[in-house]
């Protein structure tokens, strides 16, 4: 059975993702899609901070100081695995597979969802630190 907190983890997680997605599509207008992504990330950063502290992890006992340091270690380390993950998708293999629907819009997708569990087990243990599970 999956635990309640992952649930609501996961469920803040995809309103800061699609946070994160619509703005990079719109940012796209006026941003290289490399920046546009970066940017976007942020959006989705700020959404999925204040998502989890007011209904996932709301049994919290280290400072907001400290959250918001973890928040953004946690995090850098997840937009570079999303940066990555999406370039090598749309510049690397969607090409050599010829795939041409929209493939920056479905690398980005699938670069998002990628760091969602070392992102959970990285927040719950450092970020919004607690006794109680």
């Amino acid at each position: 059975m999956i635990p309640v907190q992952l649930v609501k983890f996961i469920l803040a997680g995809g309103t800061a993702a699609a946070a994160n997605f619509g703005a990079r599509i719109l940012l796209s207008l006026w941003l290289p899609y490399e920046a546009a992504i970066v940017v976007a990330y942020l959006i989705g950063m700020l959404t999925a901070f204040v998502l989890n502290r007011a209904f996932v992890f709301t049994r919290v006992e280290n400072t907001l100081r400290s959250q918001v340091s973890w928040f953004i270690a946690i995090n850098l380390a997840a937009v570079l695995q999303t940066l990555l993950i999406s370039l090598l998708l749309a510049r690397v293999l969607f090409p050599a597979l010829g795939m041409e629907f929209h493939p920056e819009t479905l690398a980005h997708a699938v670069g998002v969802a990628v760091p969602v569990i070392t992102s959970y087990l990285g927040h719950r243990r450092f970020t919004f630190r607690s006794r109680t599970p």
